[in-house]
């Protein structure tokens, strides 16, 4: 009878120690919140001086605790090879769609993973 629990405690923190390794991170989630509350203007942001090896992430509003919050915008390490594109919100019939700010390898404004023809040259 020990044995047995024994082997089932193994077994179950194993499977949780394999669930914890596959849980997708802040970095490789793509959030999307669609609201029907328009953003409110962008406000003014002075953009510090340039540093090397880093890119700007611009100011903006994320949706939070049911109302629009401003995020000041930050440098965020630069990686090579990649374009930054920043968090923006989209009216899509009648409702807004807010896209979190992400790193593109090809510069075609669309997420690698979700596009069929990365690094393609004649992409507009």
């Amino acid at each position: 009878m020990k044995t047995i629990a024994l082997a089932l405690s193994i077994g179950a923190a194993s499977l949780l120690s394999v669930g914890a390794l596959t849980v997708p991170t802040a970095a490789q989630a793509q959030p999307v919140v669609t609201v029907q509350v328009a953003p409110p203007p962008p406000r003014f942001e002075r953009v510090p001086p340039p540093r090397r090896g880093y890119a700007w992430a611009p100011g903006h509003y994320e949706w939070r605790g049911g109302r629009h919050v401003w995020v000041r915008g930050v440098y965020v390490r630069a990686r090579p090879g990649y374009a930054y594109r920043a968090p923006e919100w989209r009216q899509d019939g009648g409702r807004w769609q807010y896209s979190a700010g992400r790193w593109d390898r090809d510069g075609d404004g669309v997420p690698n993973r979700y596009d069929r023809r990365p690094n393609n040259p004649n992409r507009n």
